[in-house]
C-alpha cells in the first residue's frame, strides 16, 4: 500500500519482496485464516443449528484437505490481484531479497544468495513485518510443535491440539479445530483468554469455548514442551500445581517478533528496540533520516490495518502533505472466532485506572430482534463513557458480526462522540447495529428494550 500510494503521489517507486506480494496478512495471516474460519462457521451452523431452521441433513461430513485447499486458493487469488494493482499503479516489482548496503543503496539477492540487482533511492521504507516468536522452552520444529503458518496447511487434522497462547491467533485456531472435532486445550499465562480485551468479554468467550468442549488453563505457565514417540508433552505450572498435558500437536501462538535480521540494519546502525525498529511515530523515520519503517517490524499493535495506515501516512508525510497523524487510541481490534470479538478504546478497568468516573452501557443480543430472527443471540455490546462529559472512551462487542459492527464505534471514538450522538442517530430496524444505540441509551437509563 505504501508503494502504490508513493506512485500515486509521483514518486518513481520499486517494491522488493522475495515472496508473493501482500505480506503475512494476505499470504499467511488474515485472509487465509478467515477462509478457514468461514468453513468452520458454516459447518458448525449446519451441524448444530440446521434443525432450528427446519432443515434436516443426513450424512454430514467434511473434507479437511479441501478446506485447507480453499484457504490457499483464496490467498492465491488475492495476492495475484495485488500484483495487478502494483502493475496498474506503475510500481516496479523486483522479486528478491533486499539488503541495505548504504543509506541509499539496496542490493538484491535470489534464493541462493546470488546478487541479481542493485538499486539506489532517495527514500527507503522498510516493511519487513514480523514472524512468530519462539522460546527455548517451546522448541518449534514445524512438524509436532508448530506455528500459525503450519496450522493453516496441515495435511491431516490432528486428534488433539494444545494451543499455547490465547490471543487472537490462538483462540481463532482453537475454535477452527474444535469445530471439526479436534480435542483442543488452551494454555494462557494471563488470567483470561484474550487478555487485552474487556474482562467481561473474555469471560463470556471462555464460557462459550468450554461449552464447545475446549479445555482452558489460565494463569498457567509453560515450563517445558517435549516431543515423544507418543506425541507432544507440555509441562505446565497452574498456580503452583504441576501438570503434564499431552497432544498429537502443539501450536505455539505466543506472539510475534520483528524481522530485523540479515538485511543490513546493524551494519548501517539503525536503532532497534526490543527486536523492533525504533521510529519517530510522527514521521516513521528511523535514526537515519531518509530511511523509514512501518508495520509489524516497528512493534505493536501488530495489525494489518495499522500497517496499511502507517504506510499511507508515512508516504504522504514524505511528500509533504499535511496528513493527520494516526491516533493509536482509535485502532479497532478484531478476533474472528465464533462468537466474534471486537473492541476499540479503553476497557472498563483501564478507564477507571486512568482516573475516569465512568458510565457503562450494555445491551445483550438476546434482546435484539435481528439476532433473535437469525438464531445468533450470544453476546452483548458494552460501551464505556466518561460520566462527566458523556464521551465514548471504549467499545466492546462479543457476538454476531462484531468485527463489522465495531466500525461505527471506531468512527464515534475518532470523532470524540458523546452518548447522545449514538442514541439520537436513528438506526435501521431490524439490524444488529441497534444494539449499539441501545447500549448507549442503557448507560444513561434510557434504553427502551431492556
Amino acid at each position: 500500500m505504501a508503494a502504490i500510494r508513493a506512485s500515486q503521489l509521483g514518486f518513481k517507486t520499486v517494491v522488493i519482496d522475495l515472496d508473493n506480494l501482500g505480506g503475512i496478512c494476505l499470504n499467511w495471516g488474515c485472509i487465509p485464516t478467515k477462509s478457514l474460519l468461514k468453513n468452520a462457521e458454516v459447518f458448525d451452523m449446519i451441524k448444530n443449528h440446521s434443525t432450528d431452521f427446519g432443515i434436516t441433513t443426513e450424512g454430514l461430513n467434511f473434507d479437511f484437505k479441501k478446506i485447507i485447499k480453499r484457504s490457499r486458493d483464496v490467498s492465491d487469488r488475492i495476492t495475484k490481484n495485488v500484483e495487478l494493482l502494483v502493475k496498474k499503479n506503475k510500481v516496479d516489482r523486483l522479486r528478491g531479497f533486499g539488503k541495505l548496503v548504504s543509506k541509499n543503496q539496496i542490493d538484491i539477492f535470489d534464493n541462493d544468495g546470488k546478487k541479481i540487482d542493485s538499486i539506489k533511492a532517495d527514500k527507503i521504507v522498510i516493511a519487513t513485518g514480523a514472524r512468530p516468536k519462539t522460546l527455548h522452552t517451546i522448541p518449534v520444529d514445524r512438524k509436532n510443535i508448530i506455528t500459525s503458518k503450519e496450522a493453516m496447511t496441515l495435511d491431516k487434522q490432528p486428534k488433539e491440539l494444545i494451543v499455547i497462547g490465547a490471543g487472537a491467533i490462538g483462540v481463532e485456531f482453537a475454535y477452527f479445530y474444535s469445530v471439526f472435532g479436534t480435542k483442543v486445550t488452551i494454555i494462557e499465562m494471563m488470567n483470561n483468554i484474550l487478555p487485552v480485551e474487556d474482562k467481561e468479554v473474555s469471560e463470556t468467550l471462555e464460557k462459550n469455548f468450554k461449552k464447545r468442549g475446549i479445555e482452558i488453563y489460565t494463569s498457567t505457565k509453560v515450563e517445558k514442551v517435549e516431543v515423544t514417540k507418543d506425541g507432544v508433552v507440555v509441562a505446565v505450572d497452574n498456580d503452583g500445581k504441576k501438570i503434564e498435558l499431552k497432544a498429537e500437536k502443539v501450536l505455539s501462538a505466543i506472539g510475534v517478533t520483528g524481522n530485523v535480521e540479515g538485511f543490513g540494519l546493524e551494519e548501517l546502525g539503525i536503532e532497534l528496540e526490543r527486536n523492533h525498529i525504533k521510529v519517530d511515530k510522527l514521521t516513521y523515520q528511523t535514526n537515519i533520516p531518509n530511511i523509514y519503517a512501518i508495520g509489524d517490524v516497528i512493534g505493536a499493535p501488530w495489525l494489518a490495518h495499522v500497517a496499511s495506515a502507517e504506510g499511507i501516512y508515512c508516504i504522504e508525510t514524505i511528500k509533504g502533505l499535511h496528513a493527520a497523524p494516526i491516533n493509536y487510541d482509535t485502532i479497532p481490534g478484531c478476533t474472528y472466532c465464533i462468537p466474534q470479538v471486537a473492541s476499540v478504546g479503553m476497557t472498563e478497568a483501564r478507564a477507571k485506572e486512568s482516573g475516569y468516573d465512568v458510565k457503562i452501557g450494555k445491551f445483550p443480543f438476546m434482546a435484539n430482534g435481528k439476532a433473535f430472527a437469525a438464531g445468533d443471540r450470544d453476546g452483548f455490546v458494552k460501551l464505556v463513557f466518561d460520566a462527566k462529559y458523556g464521551e465514548l472512551l471504549g467499545a466492546h462487542i462479543i457476538g454476531p458480526e462484531a468485527t463489522e459492527l465495531i466500525a461505527e464505534l471506531t468512527l464515534a471514538k475518532s470523532m470524540e462522540a458523546a452518548y447522545e450522538s449514538i442514541v439520537k442517530t436513528v438506526h435501521a430496524h431490524p439490524t444488529l447495529s441497534e444494539s449499539i444505540m441501545e447500549a448507549a441509551a442503557n448507560a444513561y437509563g434510557e434504553s427502551i428494550h431492556i
